[in-house]
């Protein structure tokens, strides 16, 4: 590699020994995207995918959720002095002050995995991403190879769809012909689309639901809710933290993975959010009265984030957001985060990057394989302050 060459045409290396052209168009796609708020001196090598891979030993990926819910271990980082706690989920409320906003996505998740057959007899698997309309939606669908516009599937006596045309990565558009109620028909073929690291059966699958689930749409669980009871909710609303739920439908925008070295050529697709005037009121109340608000999950900071303007006021939303968080973005909104601990070379840990700081990320998770935490879905948690 010529290390002298010009400074706007430089190349890193990544683990693979692959040269990657790292230059100045990612200042062109700063501005023209208005919800990137990027510094424009960020360091090239966090634009690397590869700079967010770990080595994560195959026994550490949870297969089954932990019984009770909050049992789980919870990593608790303190941003300004650097010291990690290693406690139990439980003990989150000693970290939560009075007056804080606890921030969390209502979203349920669908039975969204489905499995049918061609005219042919061939089997075919969808996985439900997003609803367009009534009858037709986005899905990622396999074998890929197998599917044409015009393809028909047969999911039950009750329930077909036709390919209507093709994406990328798999997805597809399809229309759904049904007879009754969509829901309906979707709850009696439907499964639980669990994530493909997880090979085991879930017993419950309430389990793979938050206790304060609400809203269907979701083809992935907000898992760092997960580790909340109804009881250890109770008691945070007792010692004087409200709890704001705000809603964002989880599907390829939040799981597809990142393709490019570059991670400025990544493509985010949108997902669904909500957020009321009564919640911006709740916690643009906070904000100026120097409250804290904790976002529990990588879904809630991104509708927060997505719902502020530049000056950081929160406006009430009923959109699409595509918004990619990762270093340096300058947080407009949140104090902590609670979150699970997510797959190598994620829009996750880049955006957890962005708020931790990415050798403070990539530090935590290496205590955490060394520490044998549970990761993924059924995982443990971590709480950065």
């Amino acid at each position: 590699m010529n290390l002298n060459q010009n400074k706007n045409d430089e190349t890193k290396v990544d683990k693979n020994n692959t040269e990657i052209k790292v230059d100045d168009t990612f200042k062109n796609k700063i501005d023209d995207n208005e919800n990137l708020n990027i510094e424009t001196d960020i360091n090239e090598k966090l634009l690397l995918k590869s700079s967010y891979y770990y080595n994560l030993p195959e026994e550490l990926i949870a297969q089954t959720p932990v019984e009770p819910r909050d049992s789980s271990r919870l990593l608790v980082y303190n941003r300004k002095t650097g010291k990690i706690e290693h406690k139990i989920f439980h003990n989150i409320i000693d970290y939560l002050n009075k007056g804080d906003v606890l921030v969390v996505n209502n979203t349920k998740v669908l039975p969204a995995r489905l499995y049918g057959f061609k005219d042919t007899g061939a089997k075919i698997e969808c996985l439900l991403q997003k609803r367009i309309n009534l009858y037709d939606w986005e899905v990622i669908a396999k074998p890929a190879k197998r599917l044409i516009a015009g393809t028909k599937i047969s999911f039950s006596e009750n329930l077909c769809a036709e390919v209507l045309e093709k994406g990328e990565y798999g997805s597809f558009k399809i229309r759904f012909n049904f007879n009754g109620v969509f829901e309906e028909r979707l709850s009696e073929v439907g499964n639980v689309p669990l994530p493909p690291y997880i090979h085991e059966k879930l017993k419950n699958k309430e389990r793979y639901q938050t206790v304060y689930s609400k809203i269907e749409g979701s083809s992935a669980a907000p898992t760092a809710g997960l580790h909340f009871t109804t009881d250890l909710l109770n008691k945070i609303k007792e010692k004087g933290i409200e709890i704001v739920e705000v809603l964002l439908h989880v599907g390829l925008g939040t799981f597809r993975p990142v393709k490019e070295d570059n991670i400025l050529n990544h493509e985010m697709h949108s997902e669904y959010i909500e957020m009321s005037q009564e919640n911006a009121d709740i916690l643009n109340r906070a904000k100026k009265e120097n409250r804290r608000i904790i976002a529990v999950g990588t879904t809630s900071i991104r509708v927060l984030e997505s719902s502020a303007n530049e000056q950081g006021i929160i406006e009430a939303k009923k959109c699409e957001t595509n918004i990619f968080i990762y270093p340096s973005y300058k947080f407009k909104v949140i104090d902590a985060v609670i979150t699970n601990f997510h797959l190598p070379e994620s829009t996750l840990i880049m955006l957890v990057s962005a708020f931790a700081g990415y050798e403070n990320t990539m530090n935590l998770y290496n205590v955490a394989v060394k520490e044998k935490y549970r990761f993924f879905s059924f995982g443990d948690a971590m709480f950065i302050q």
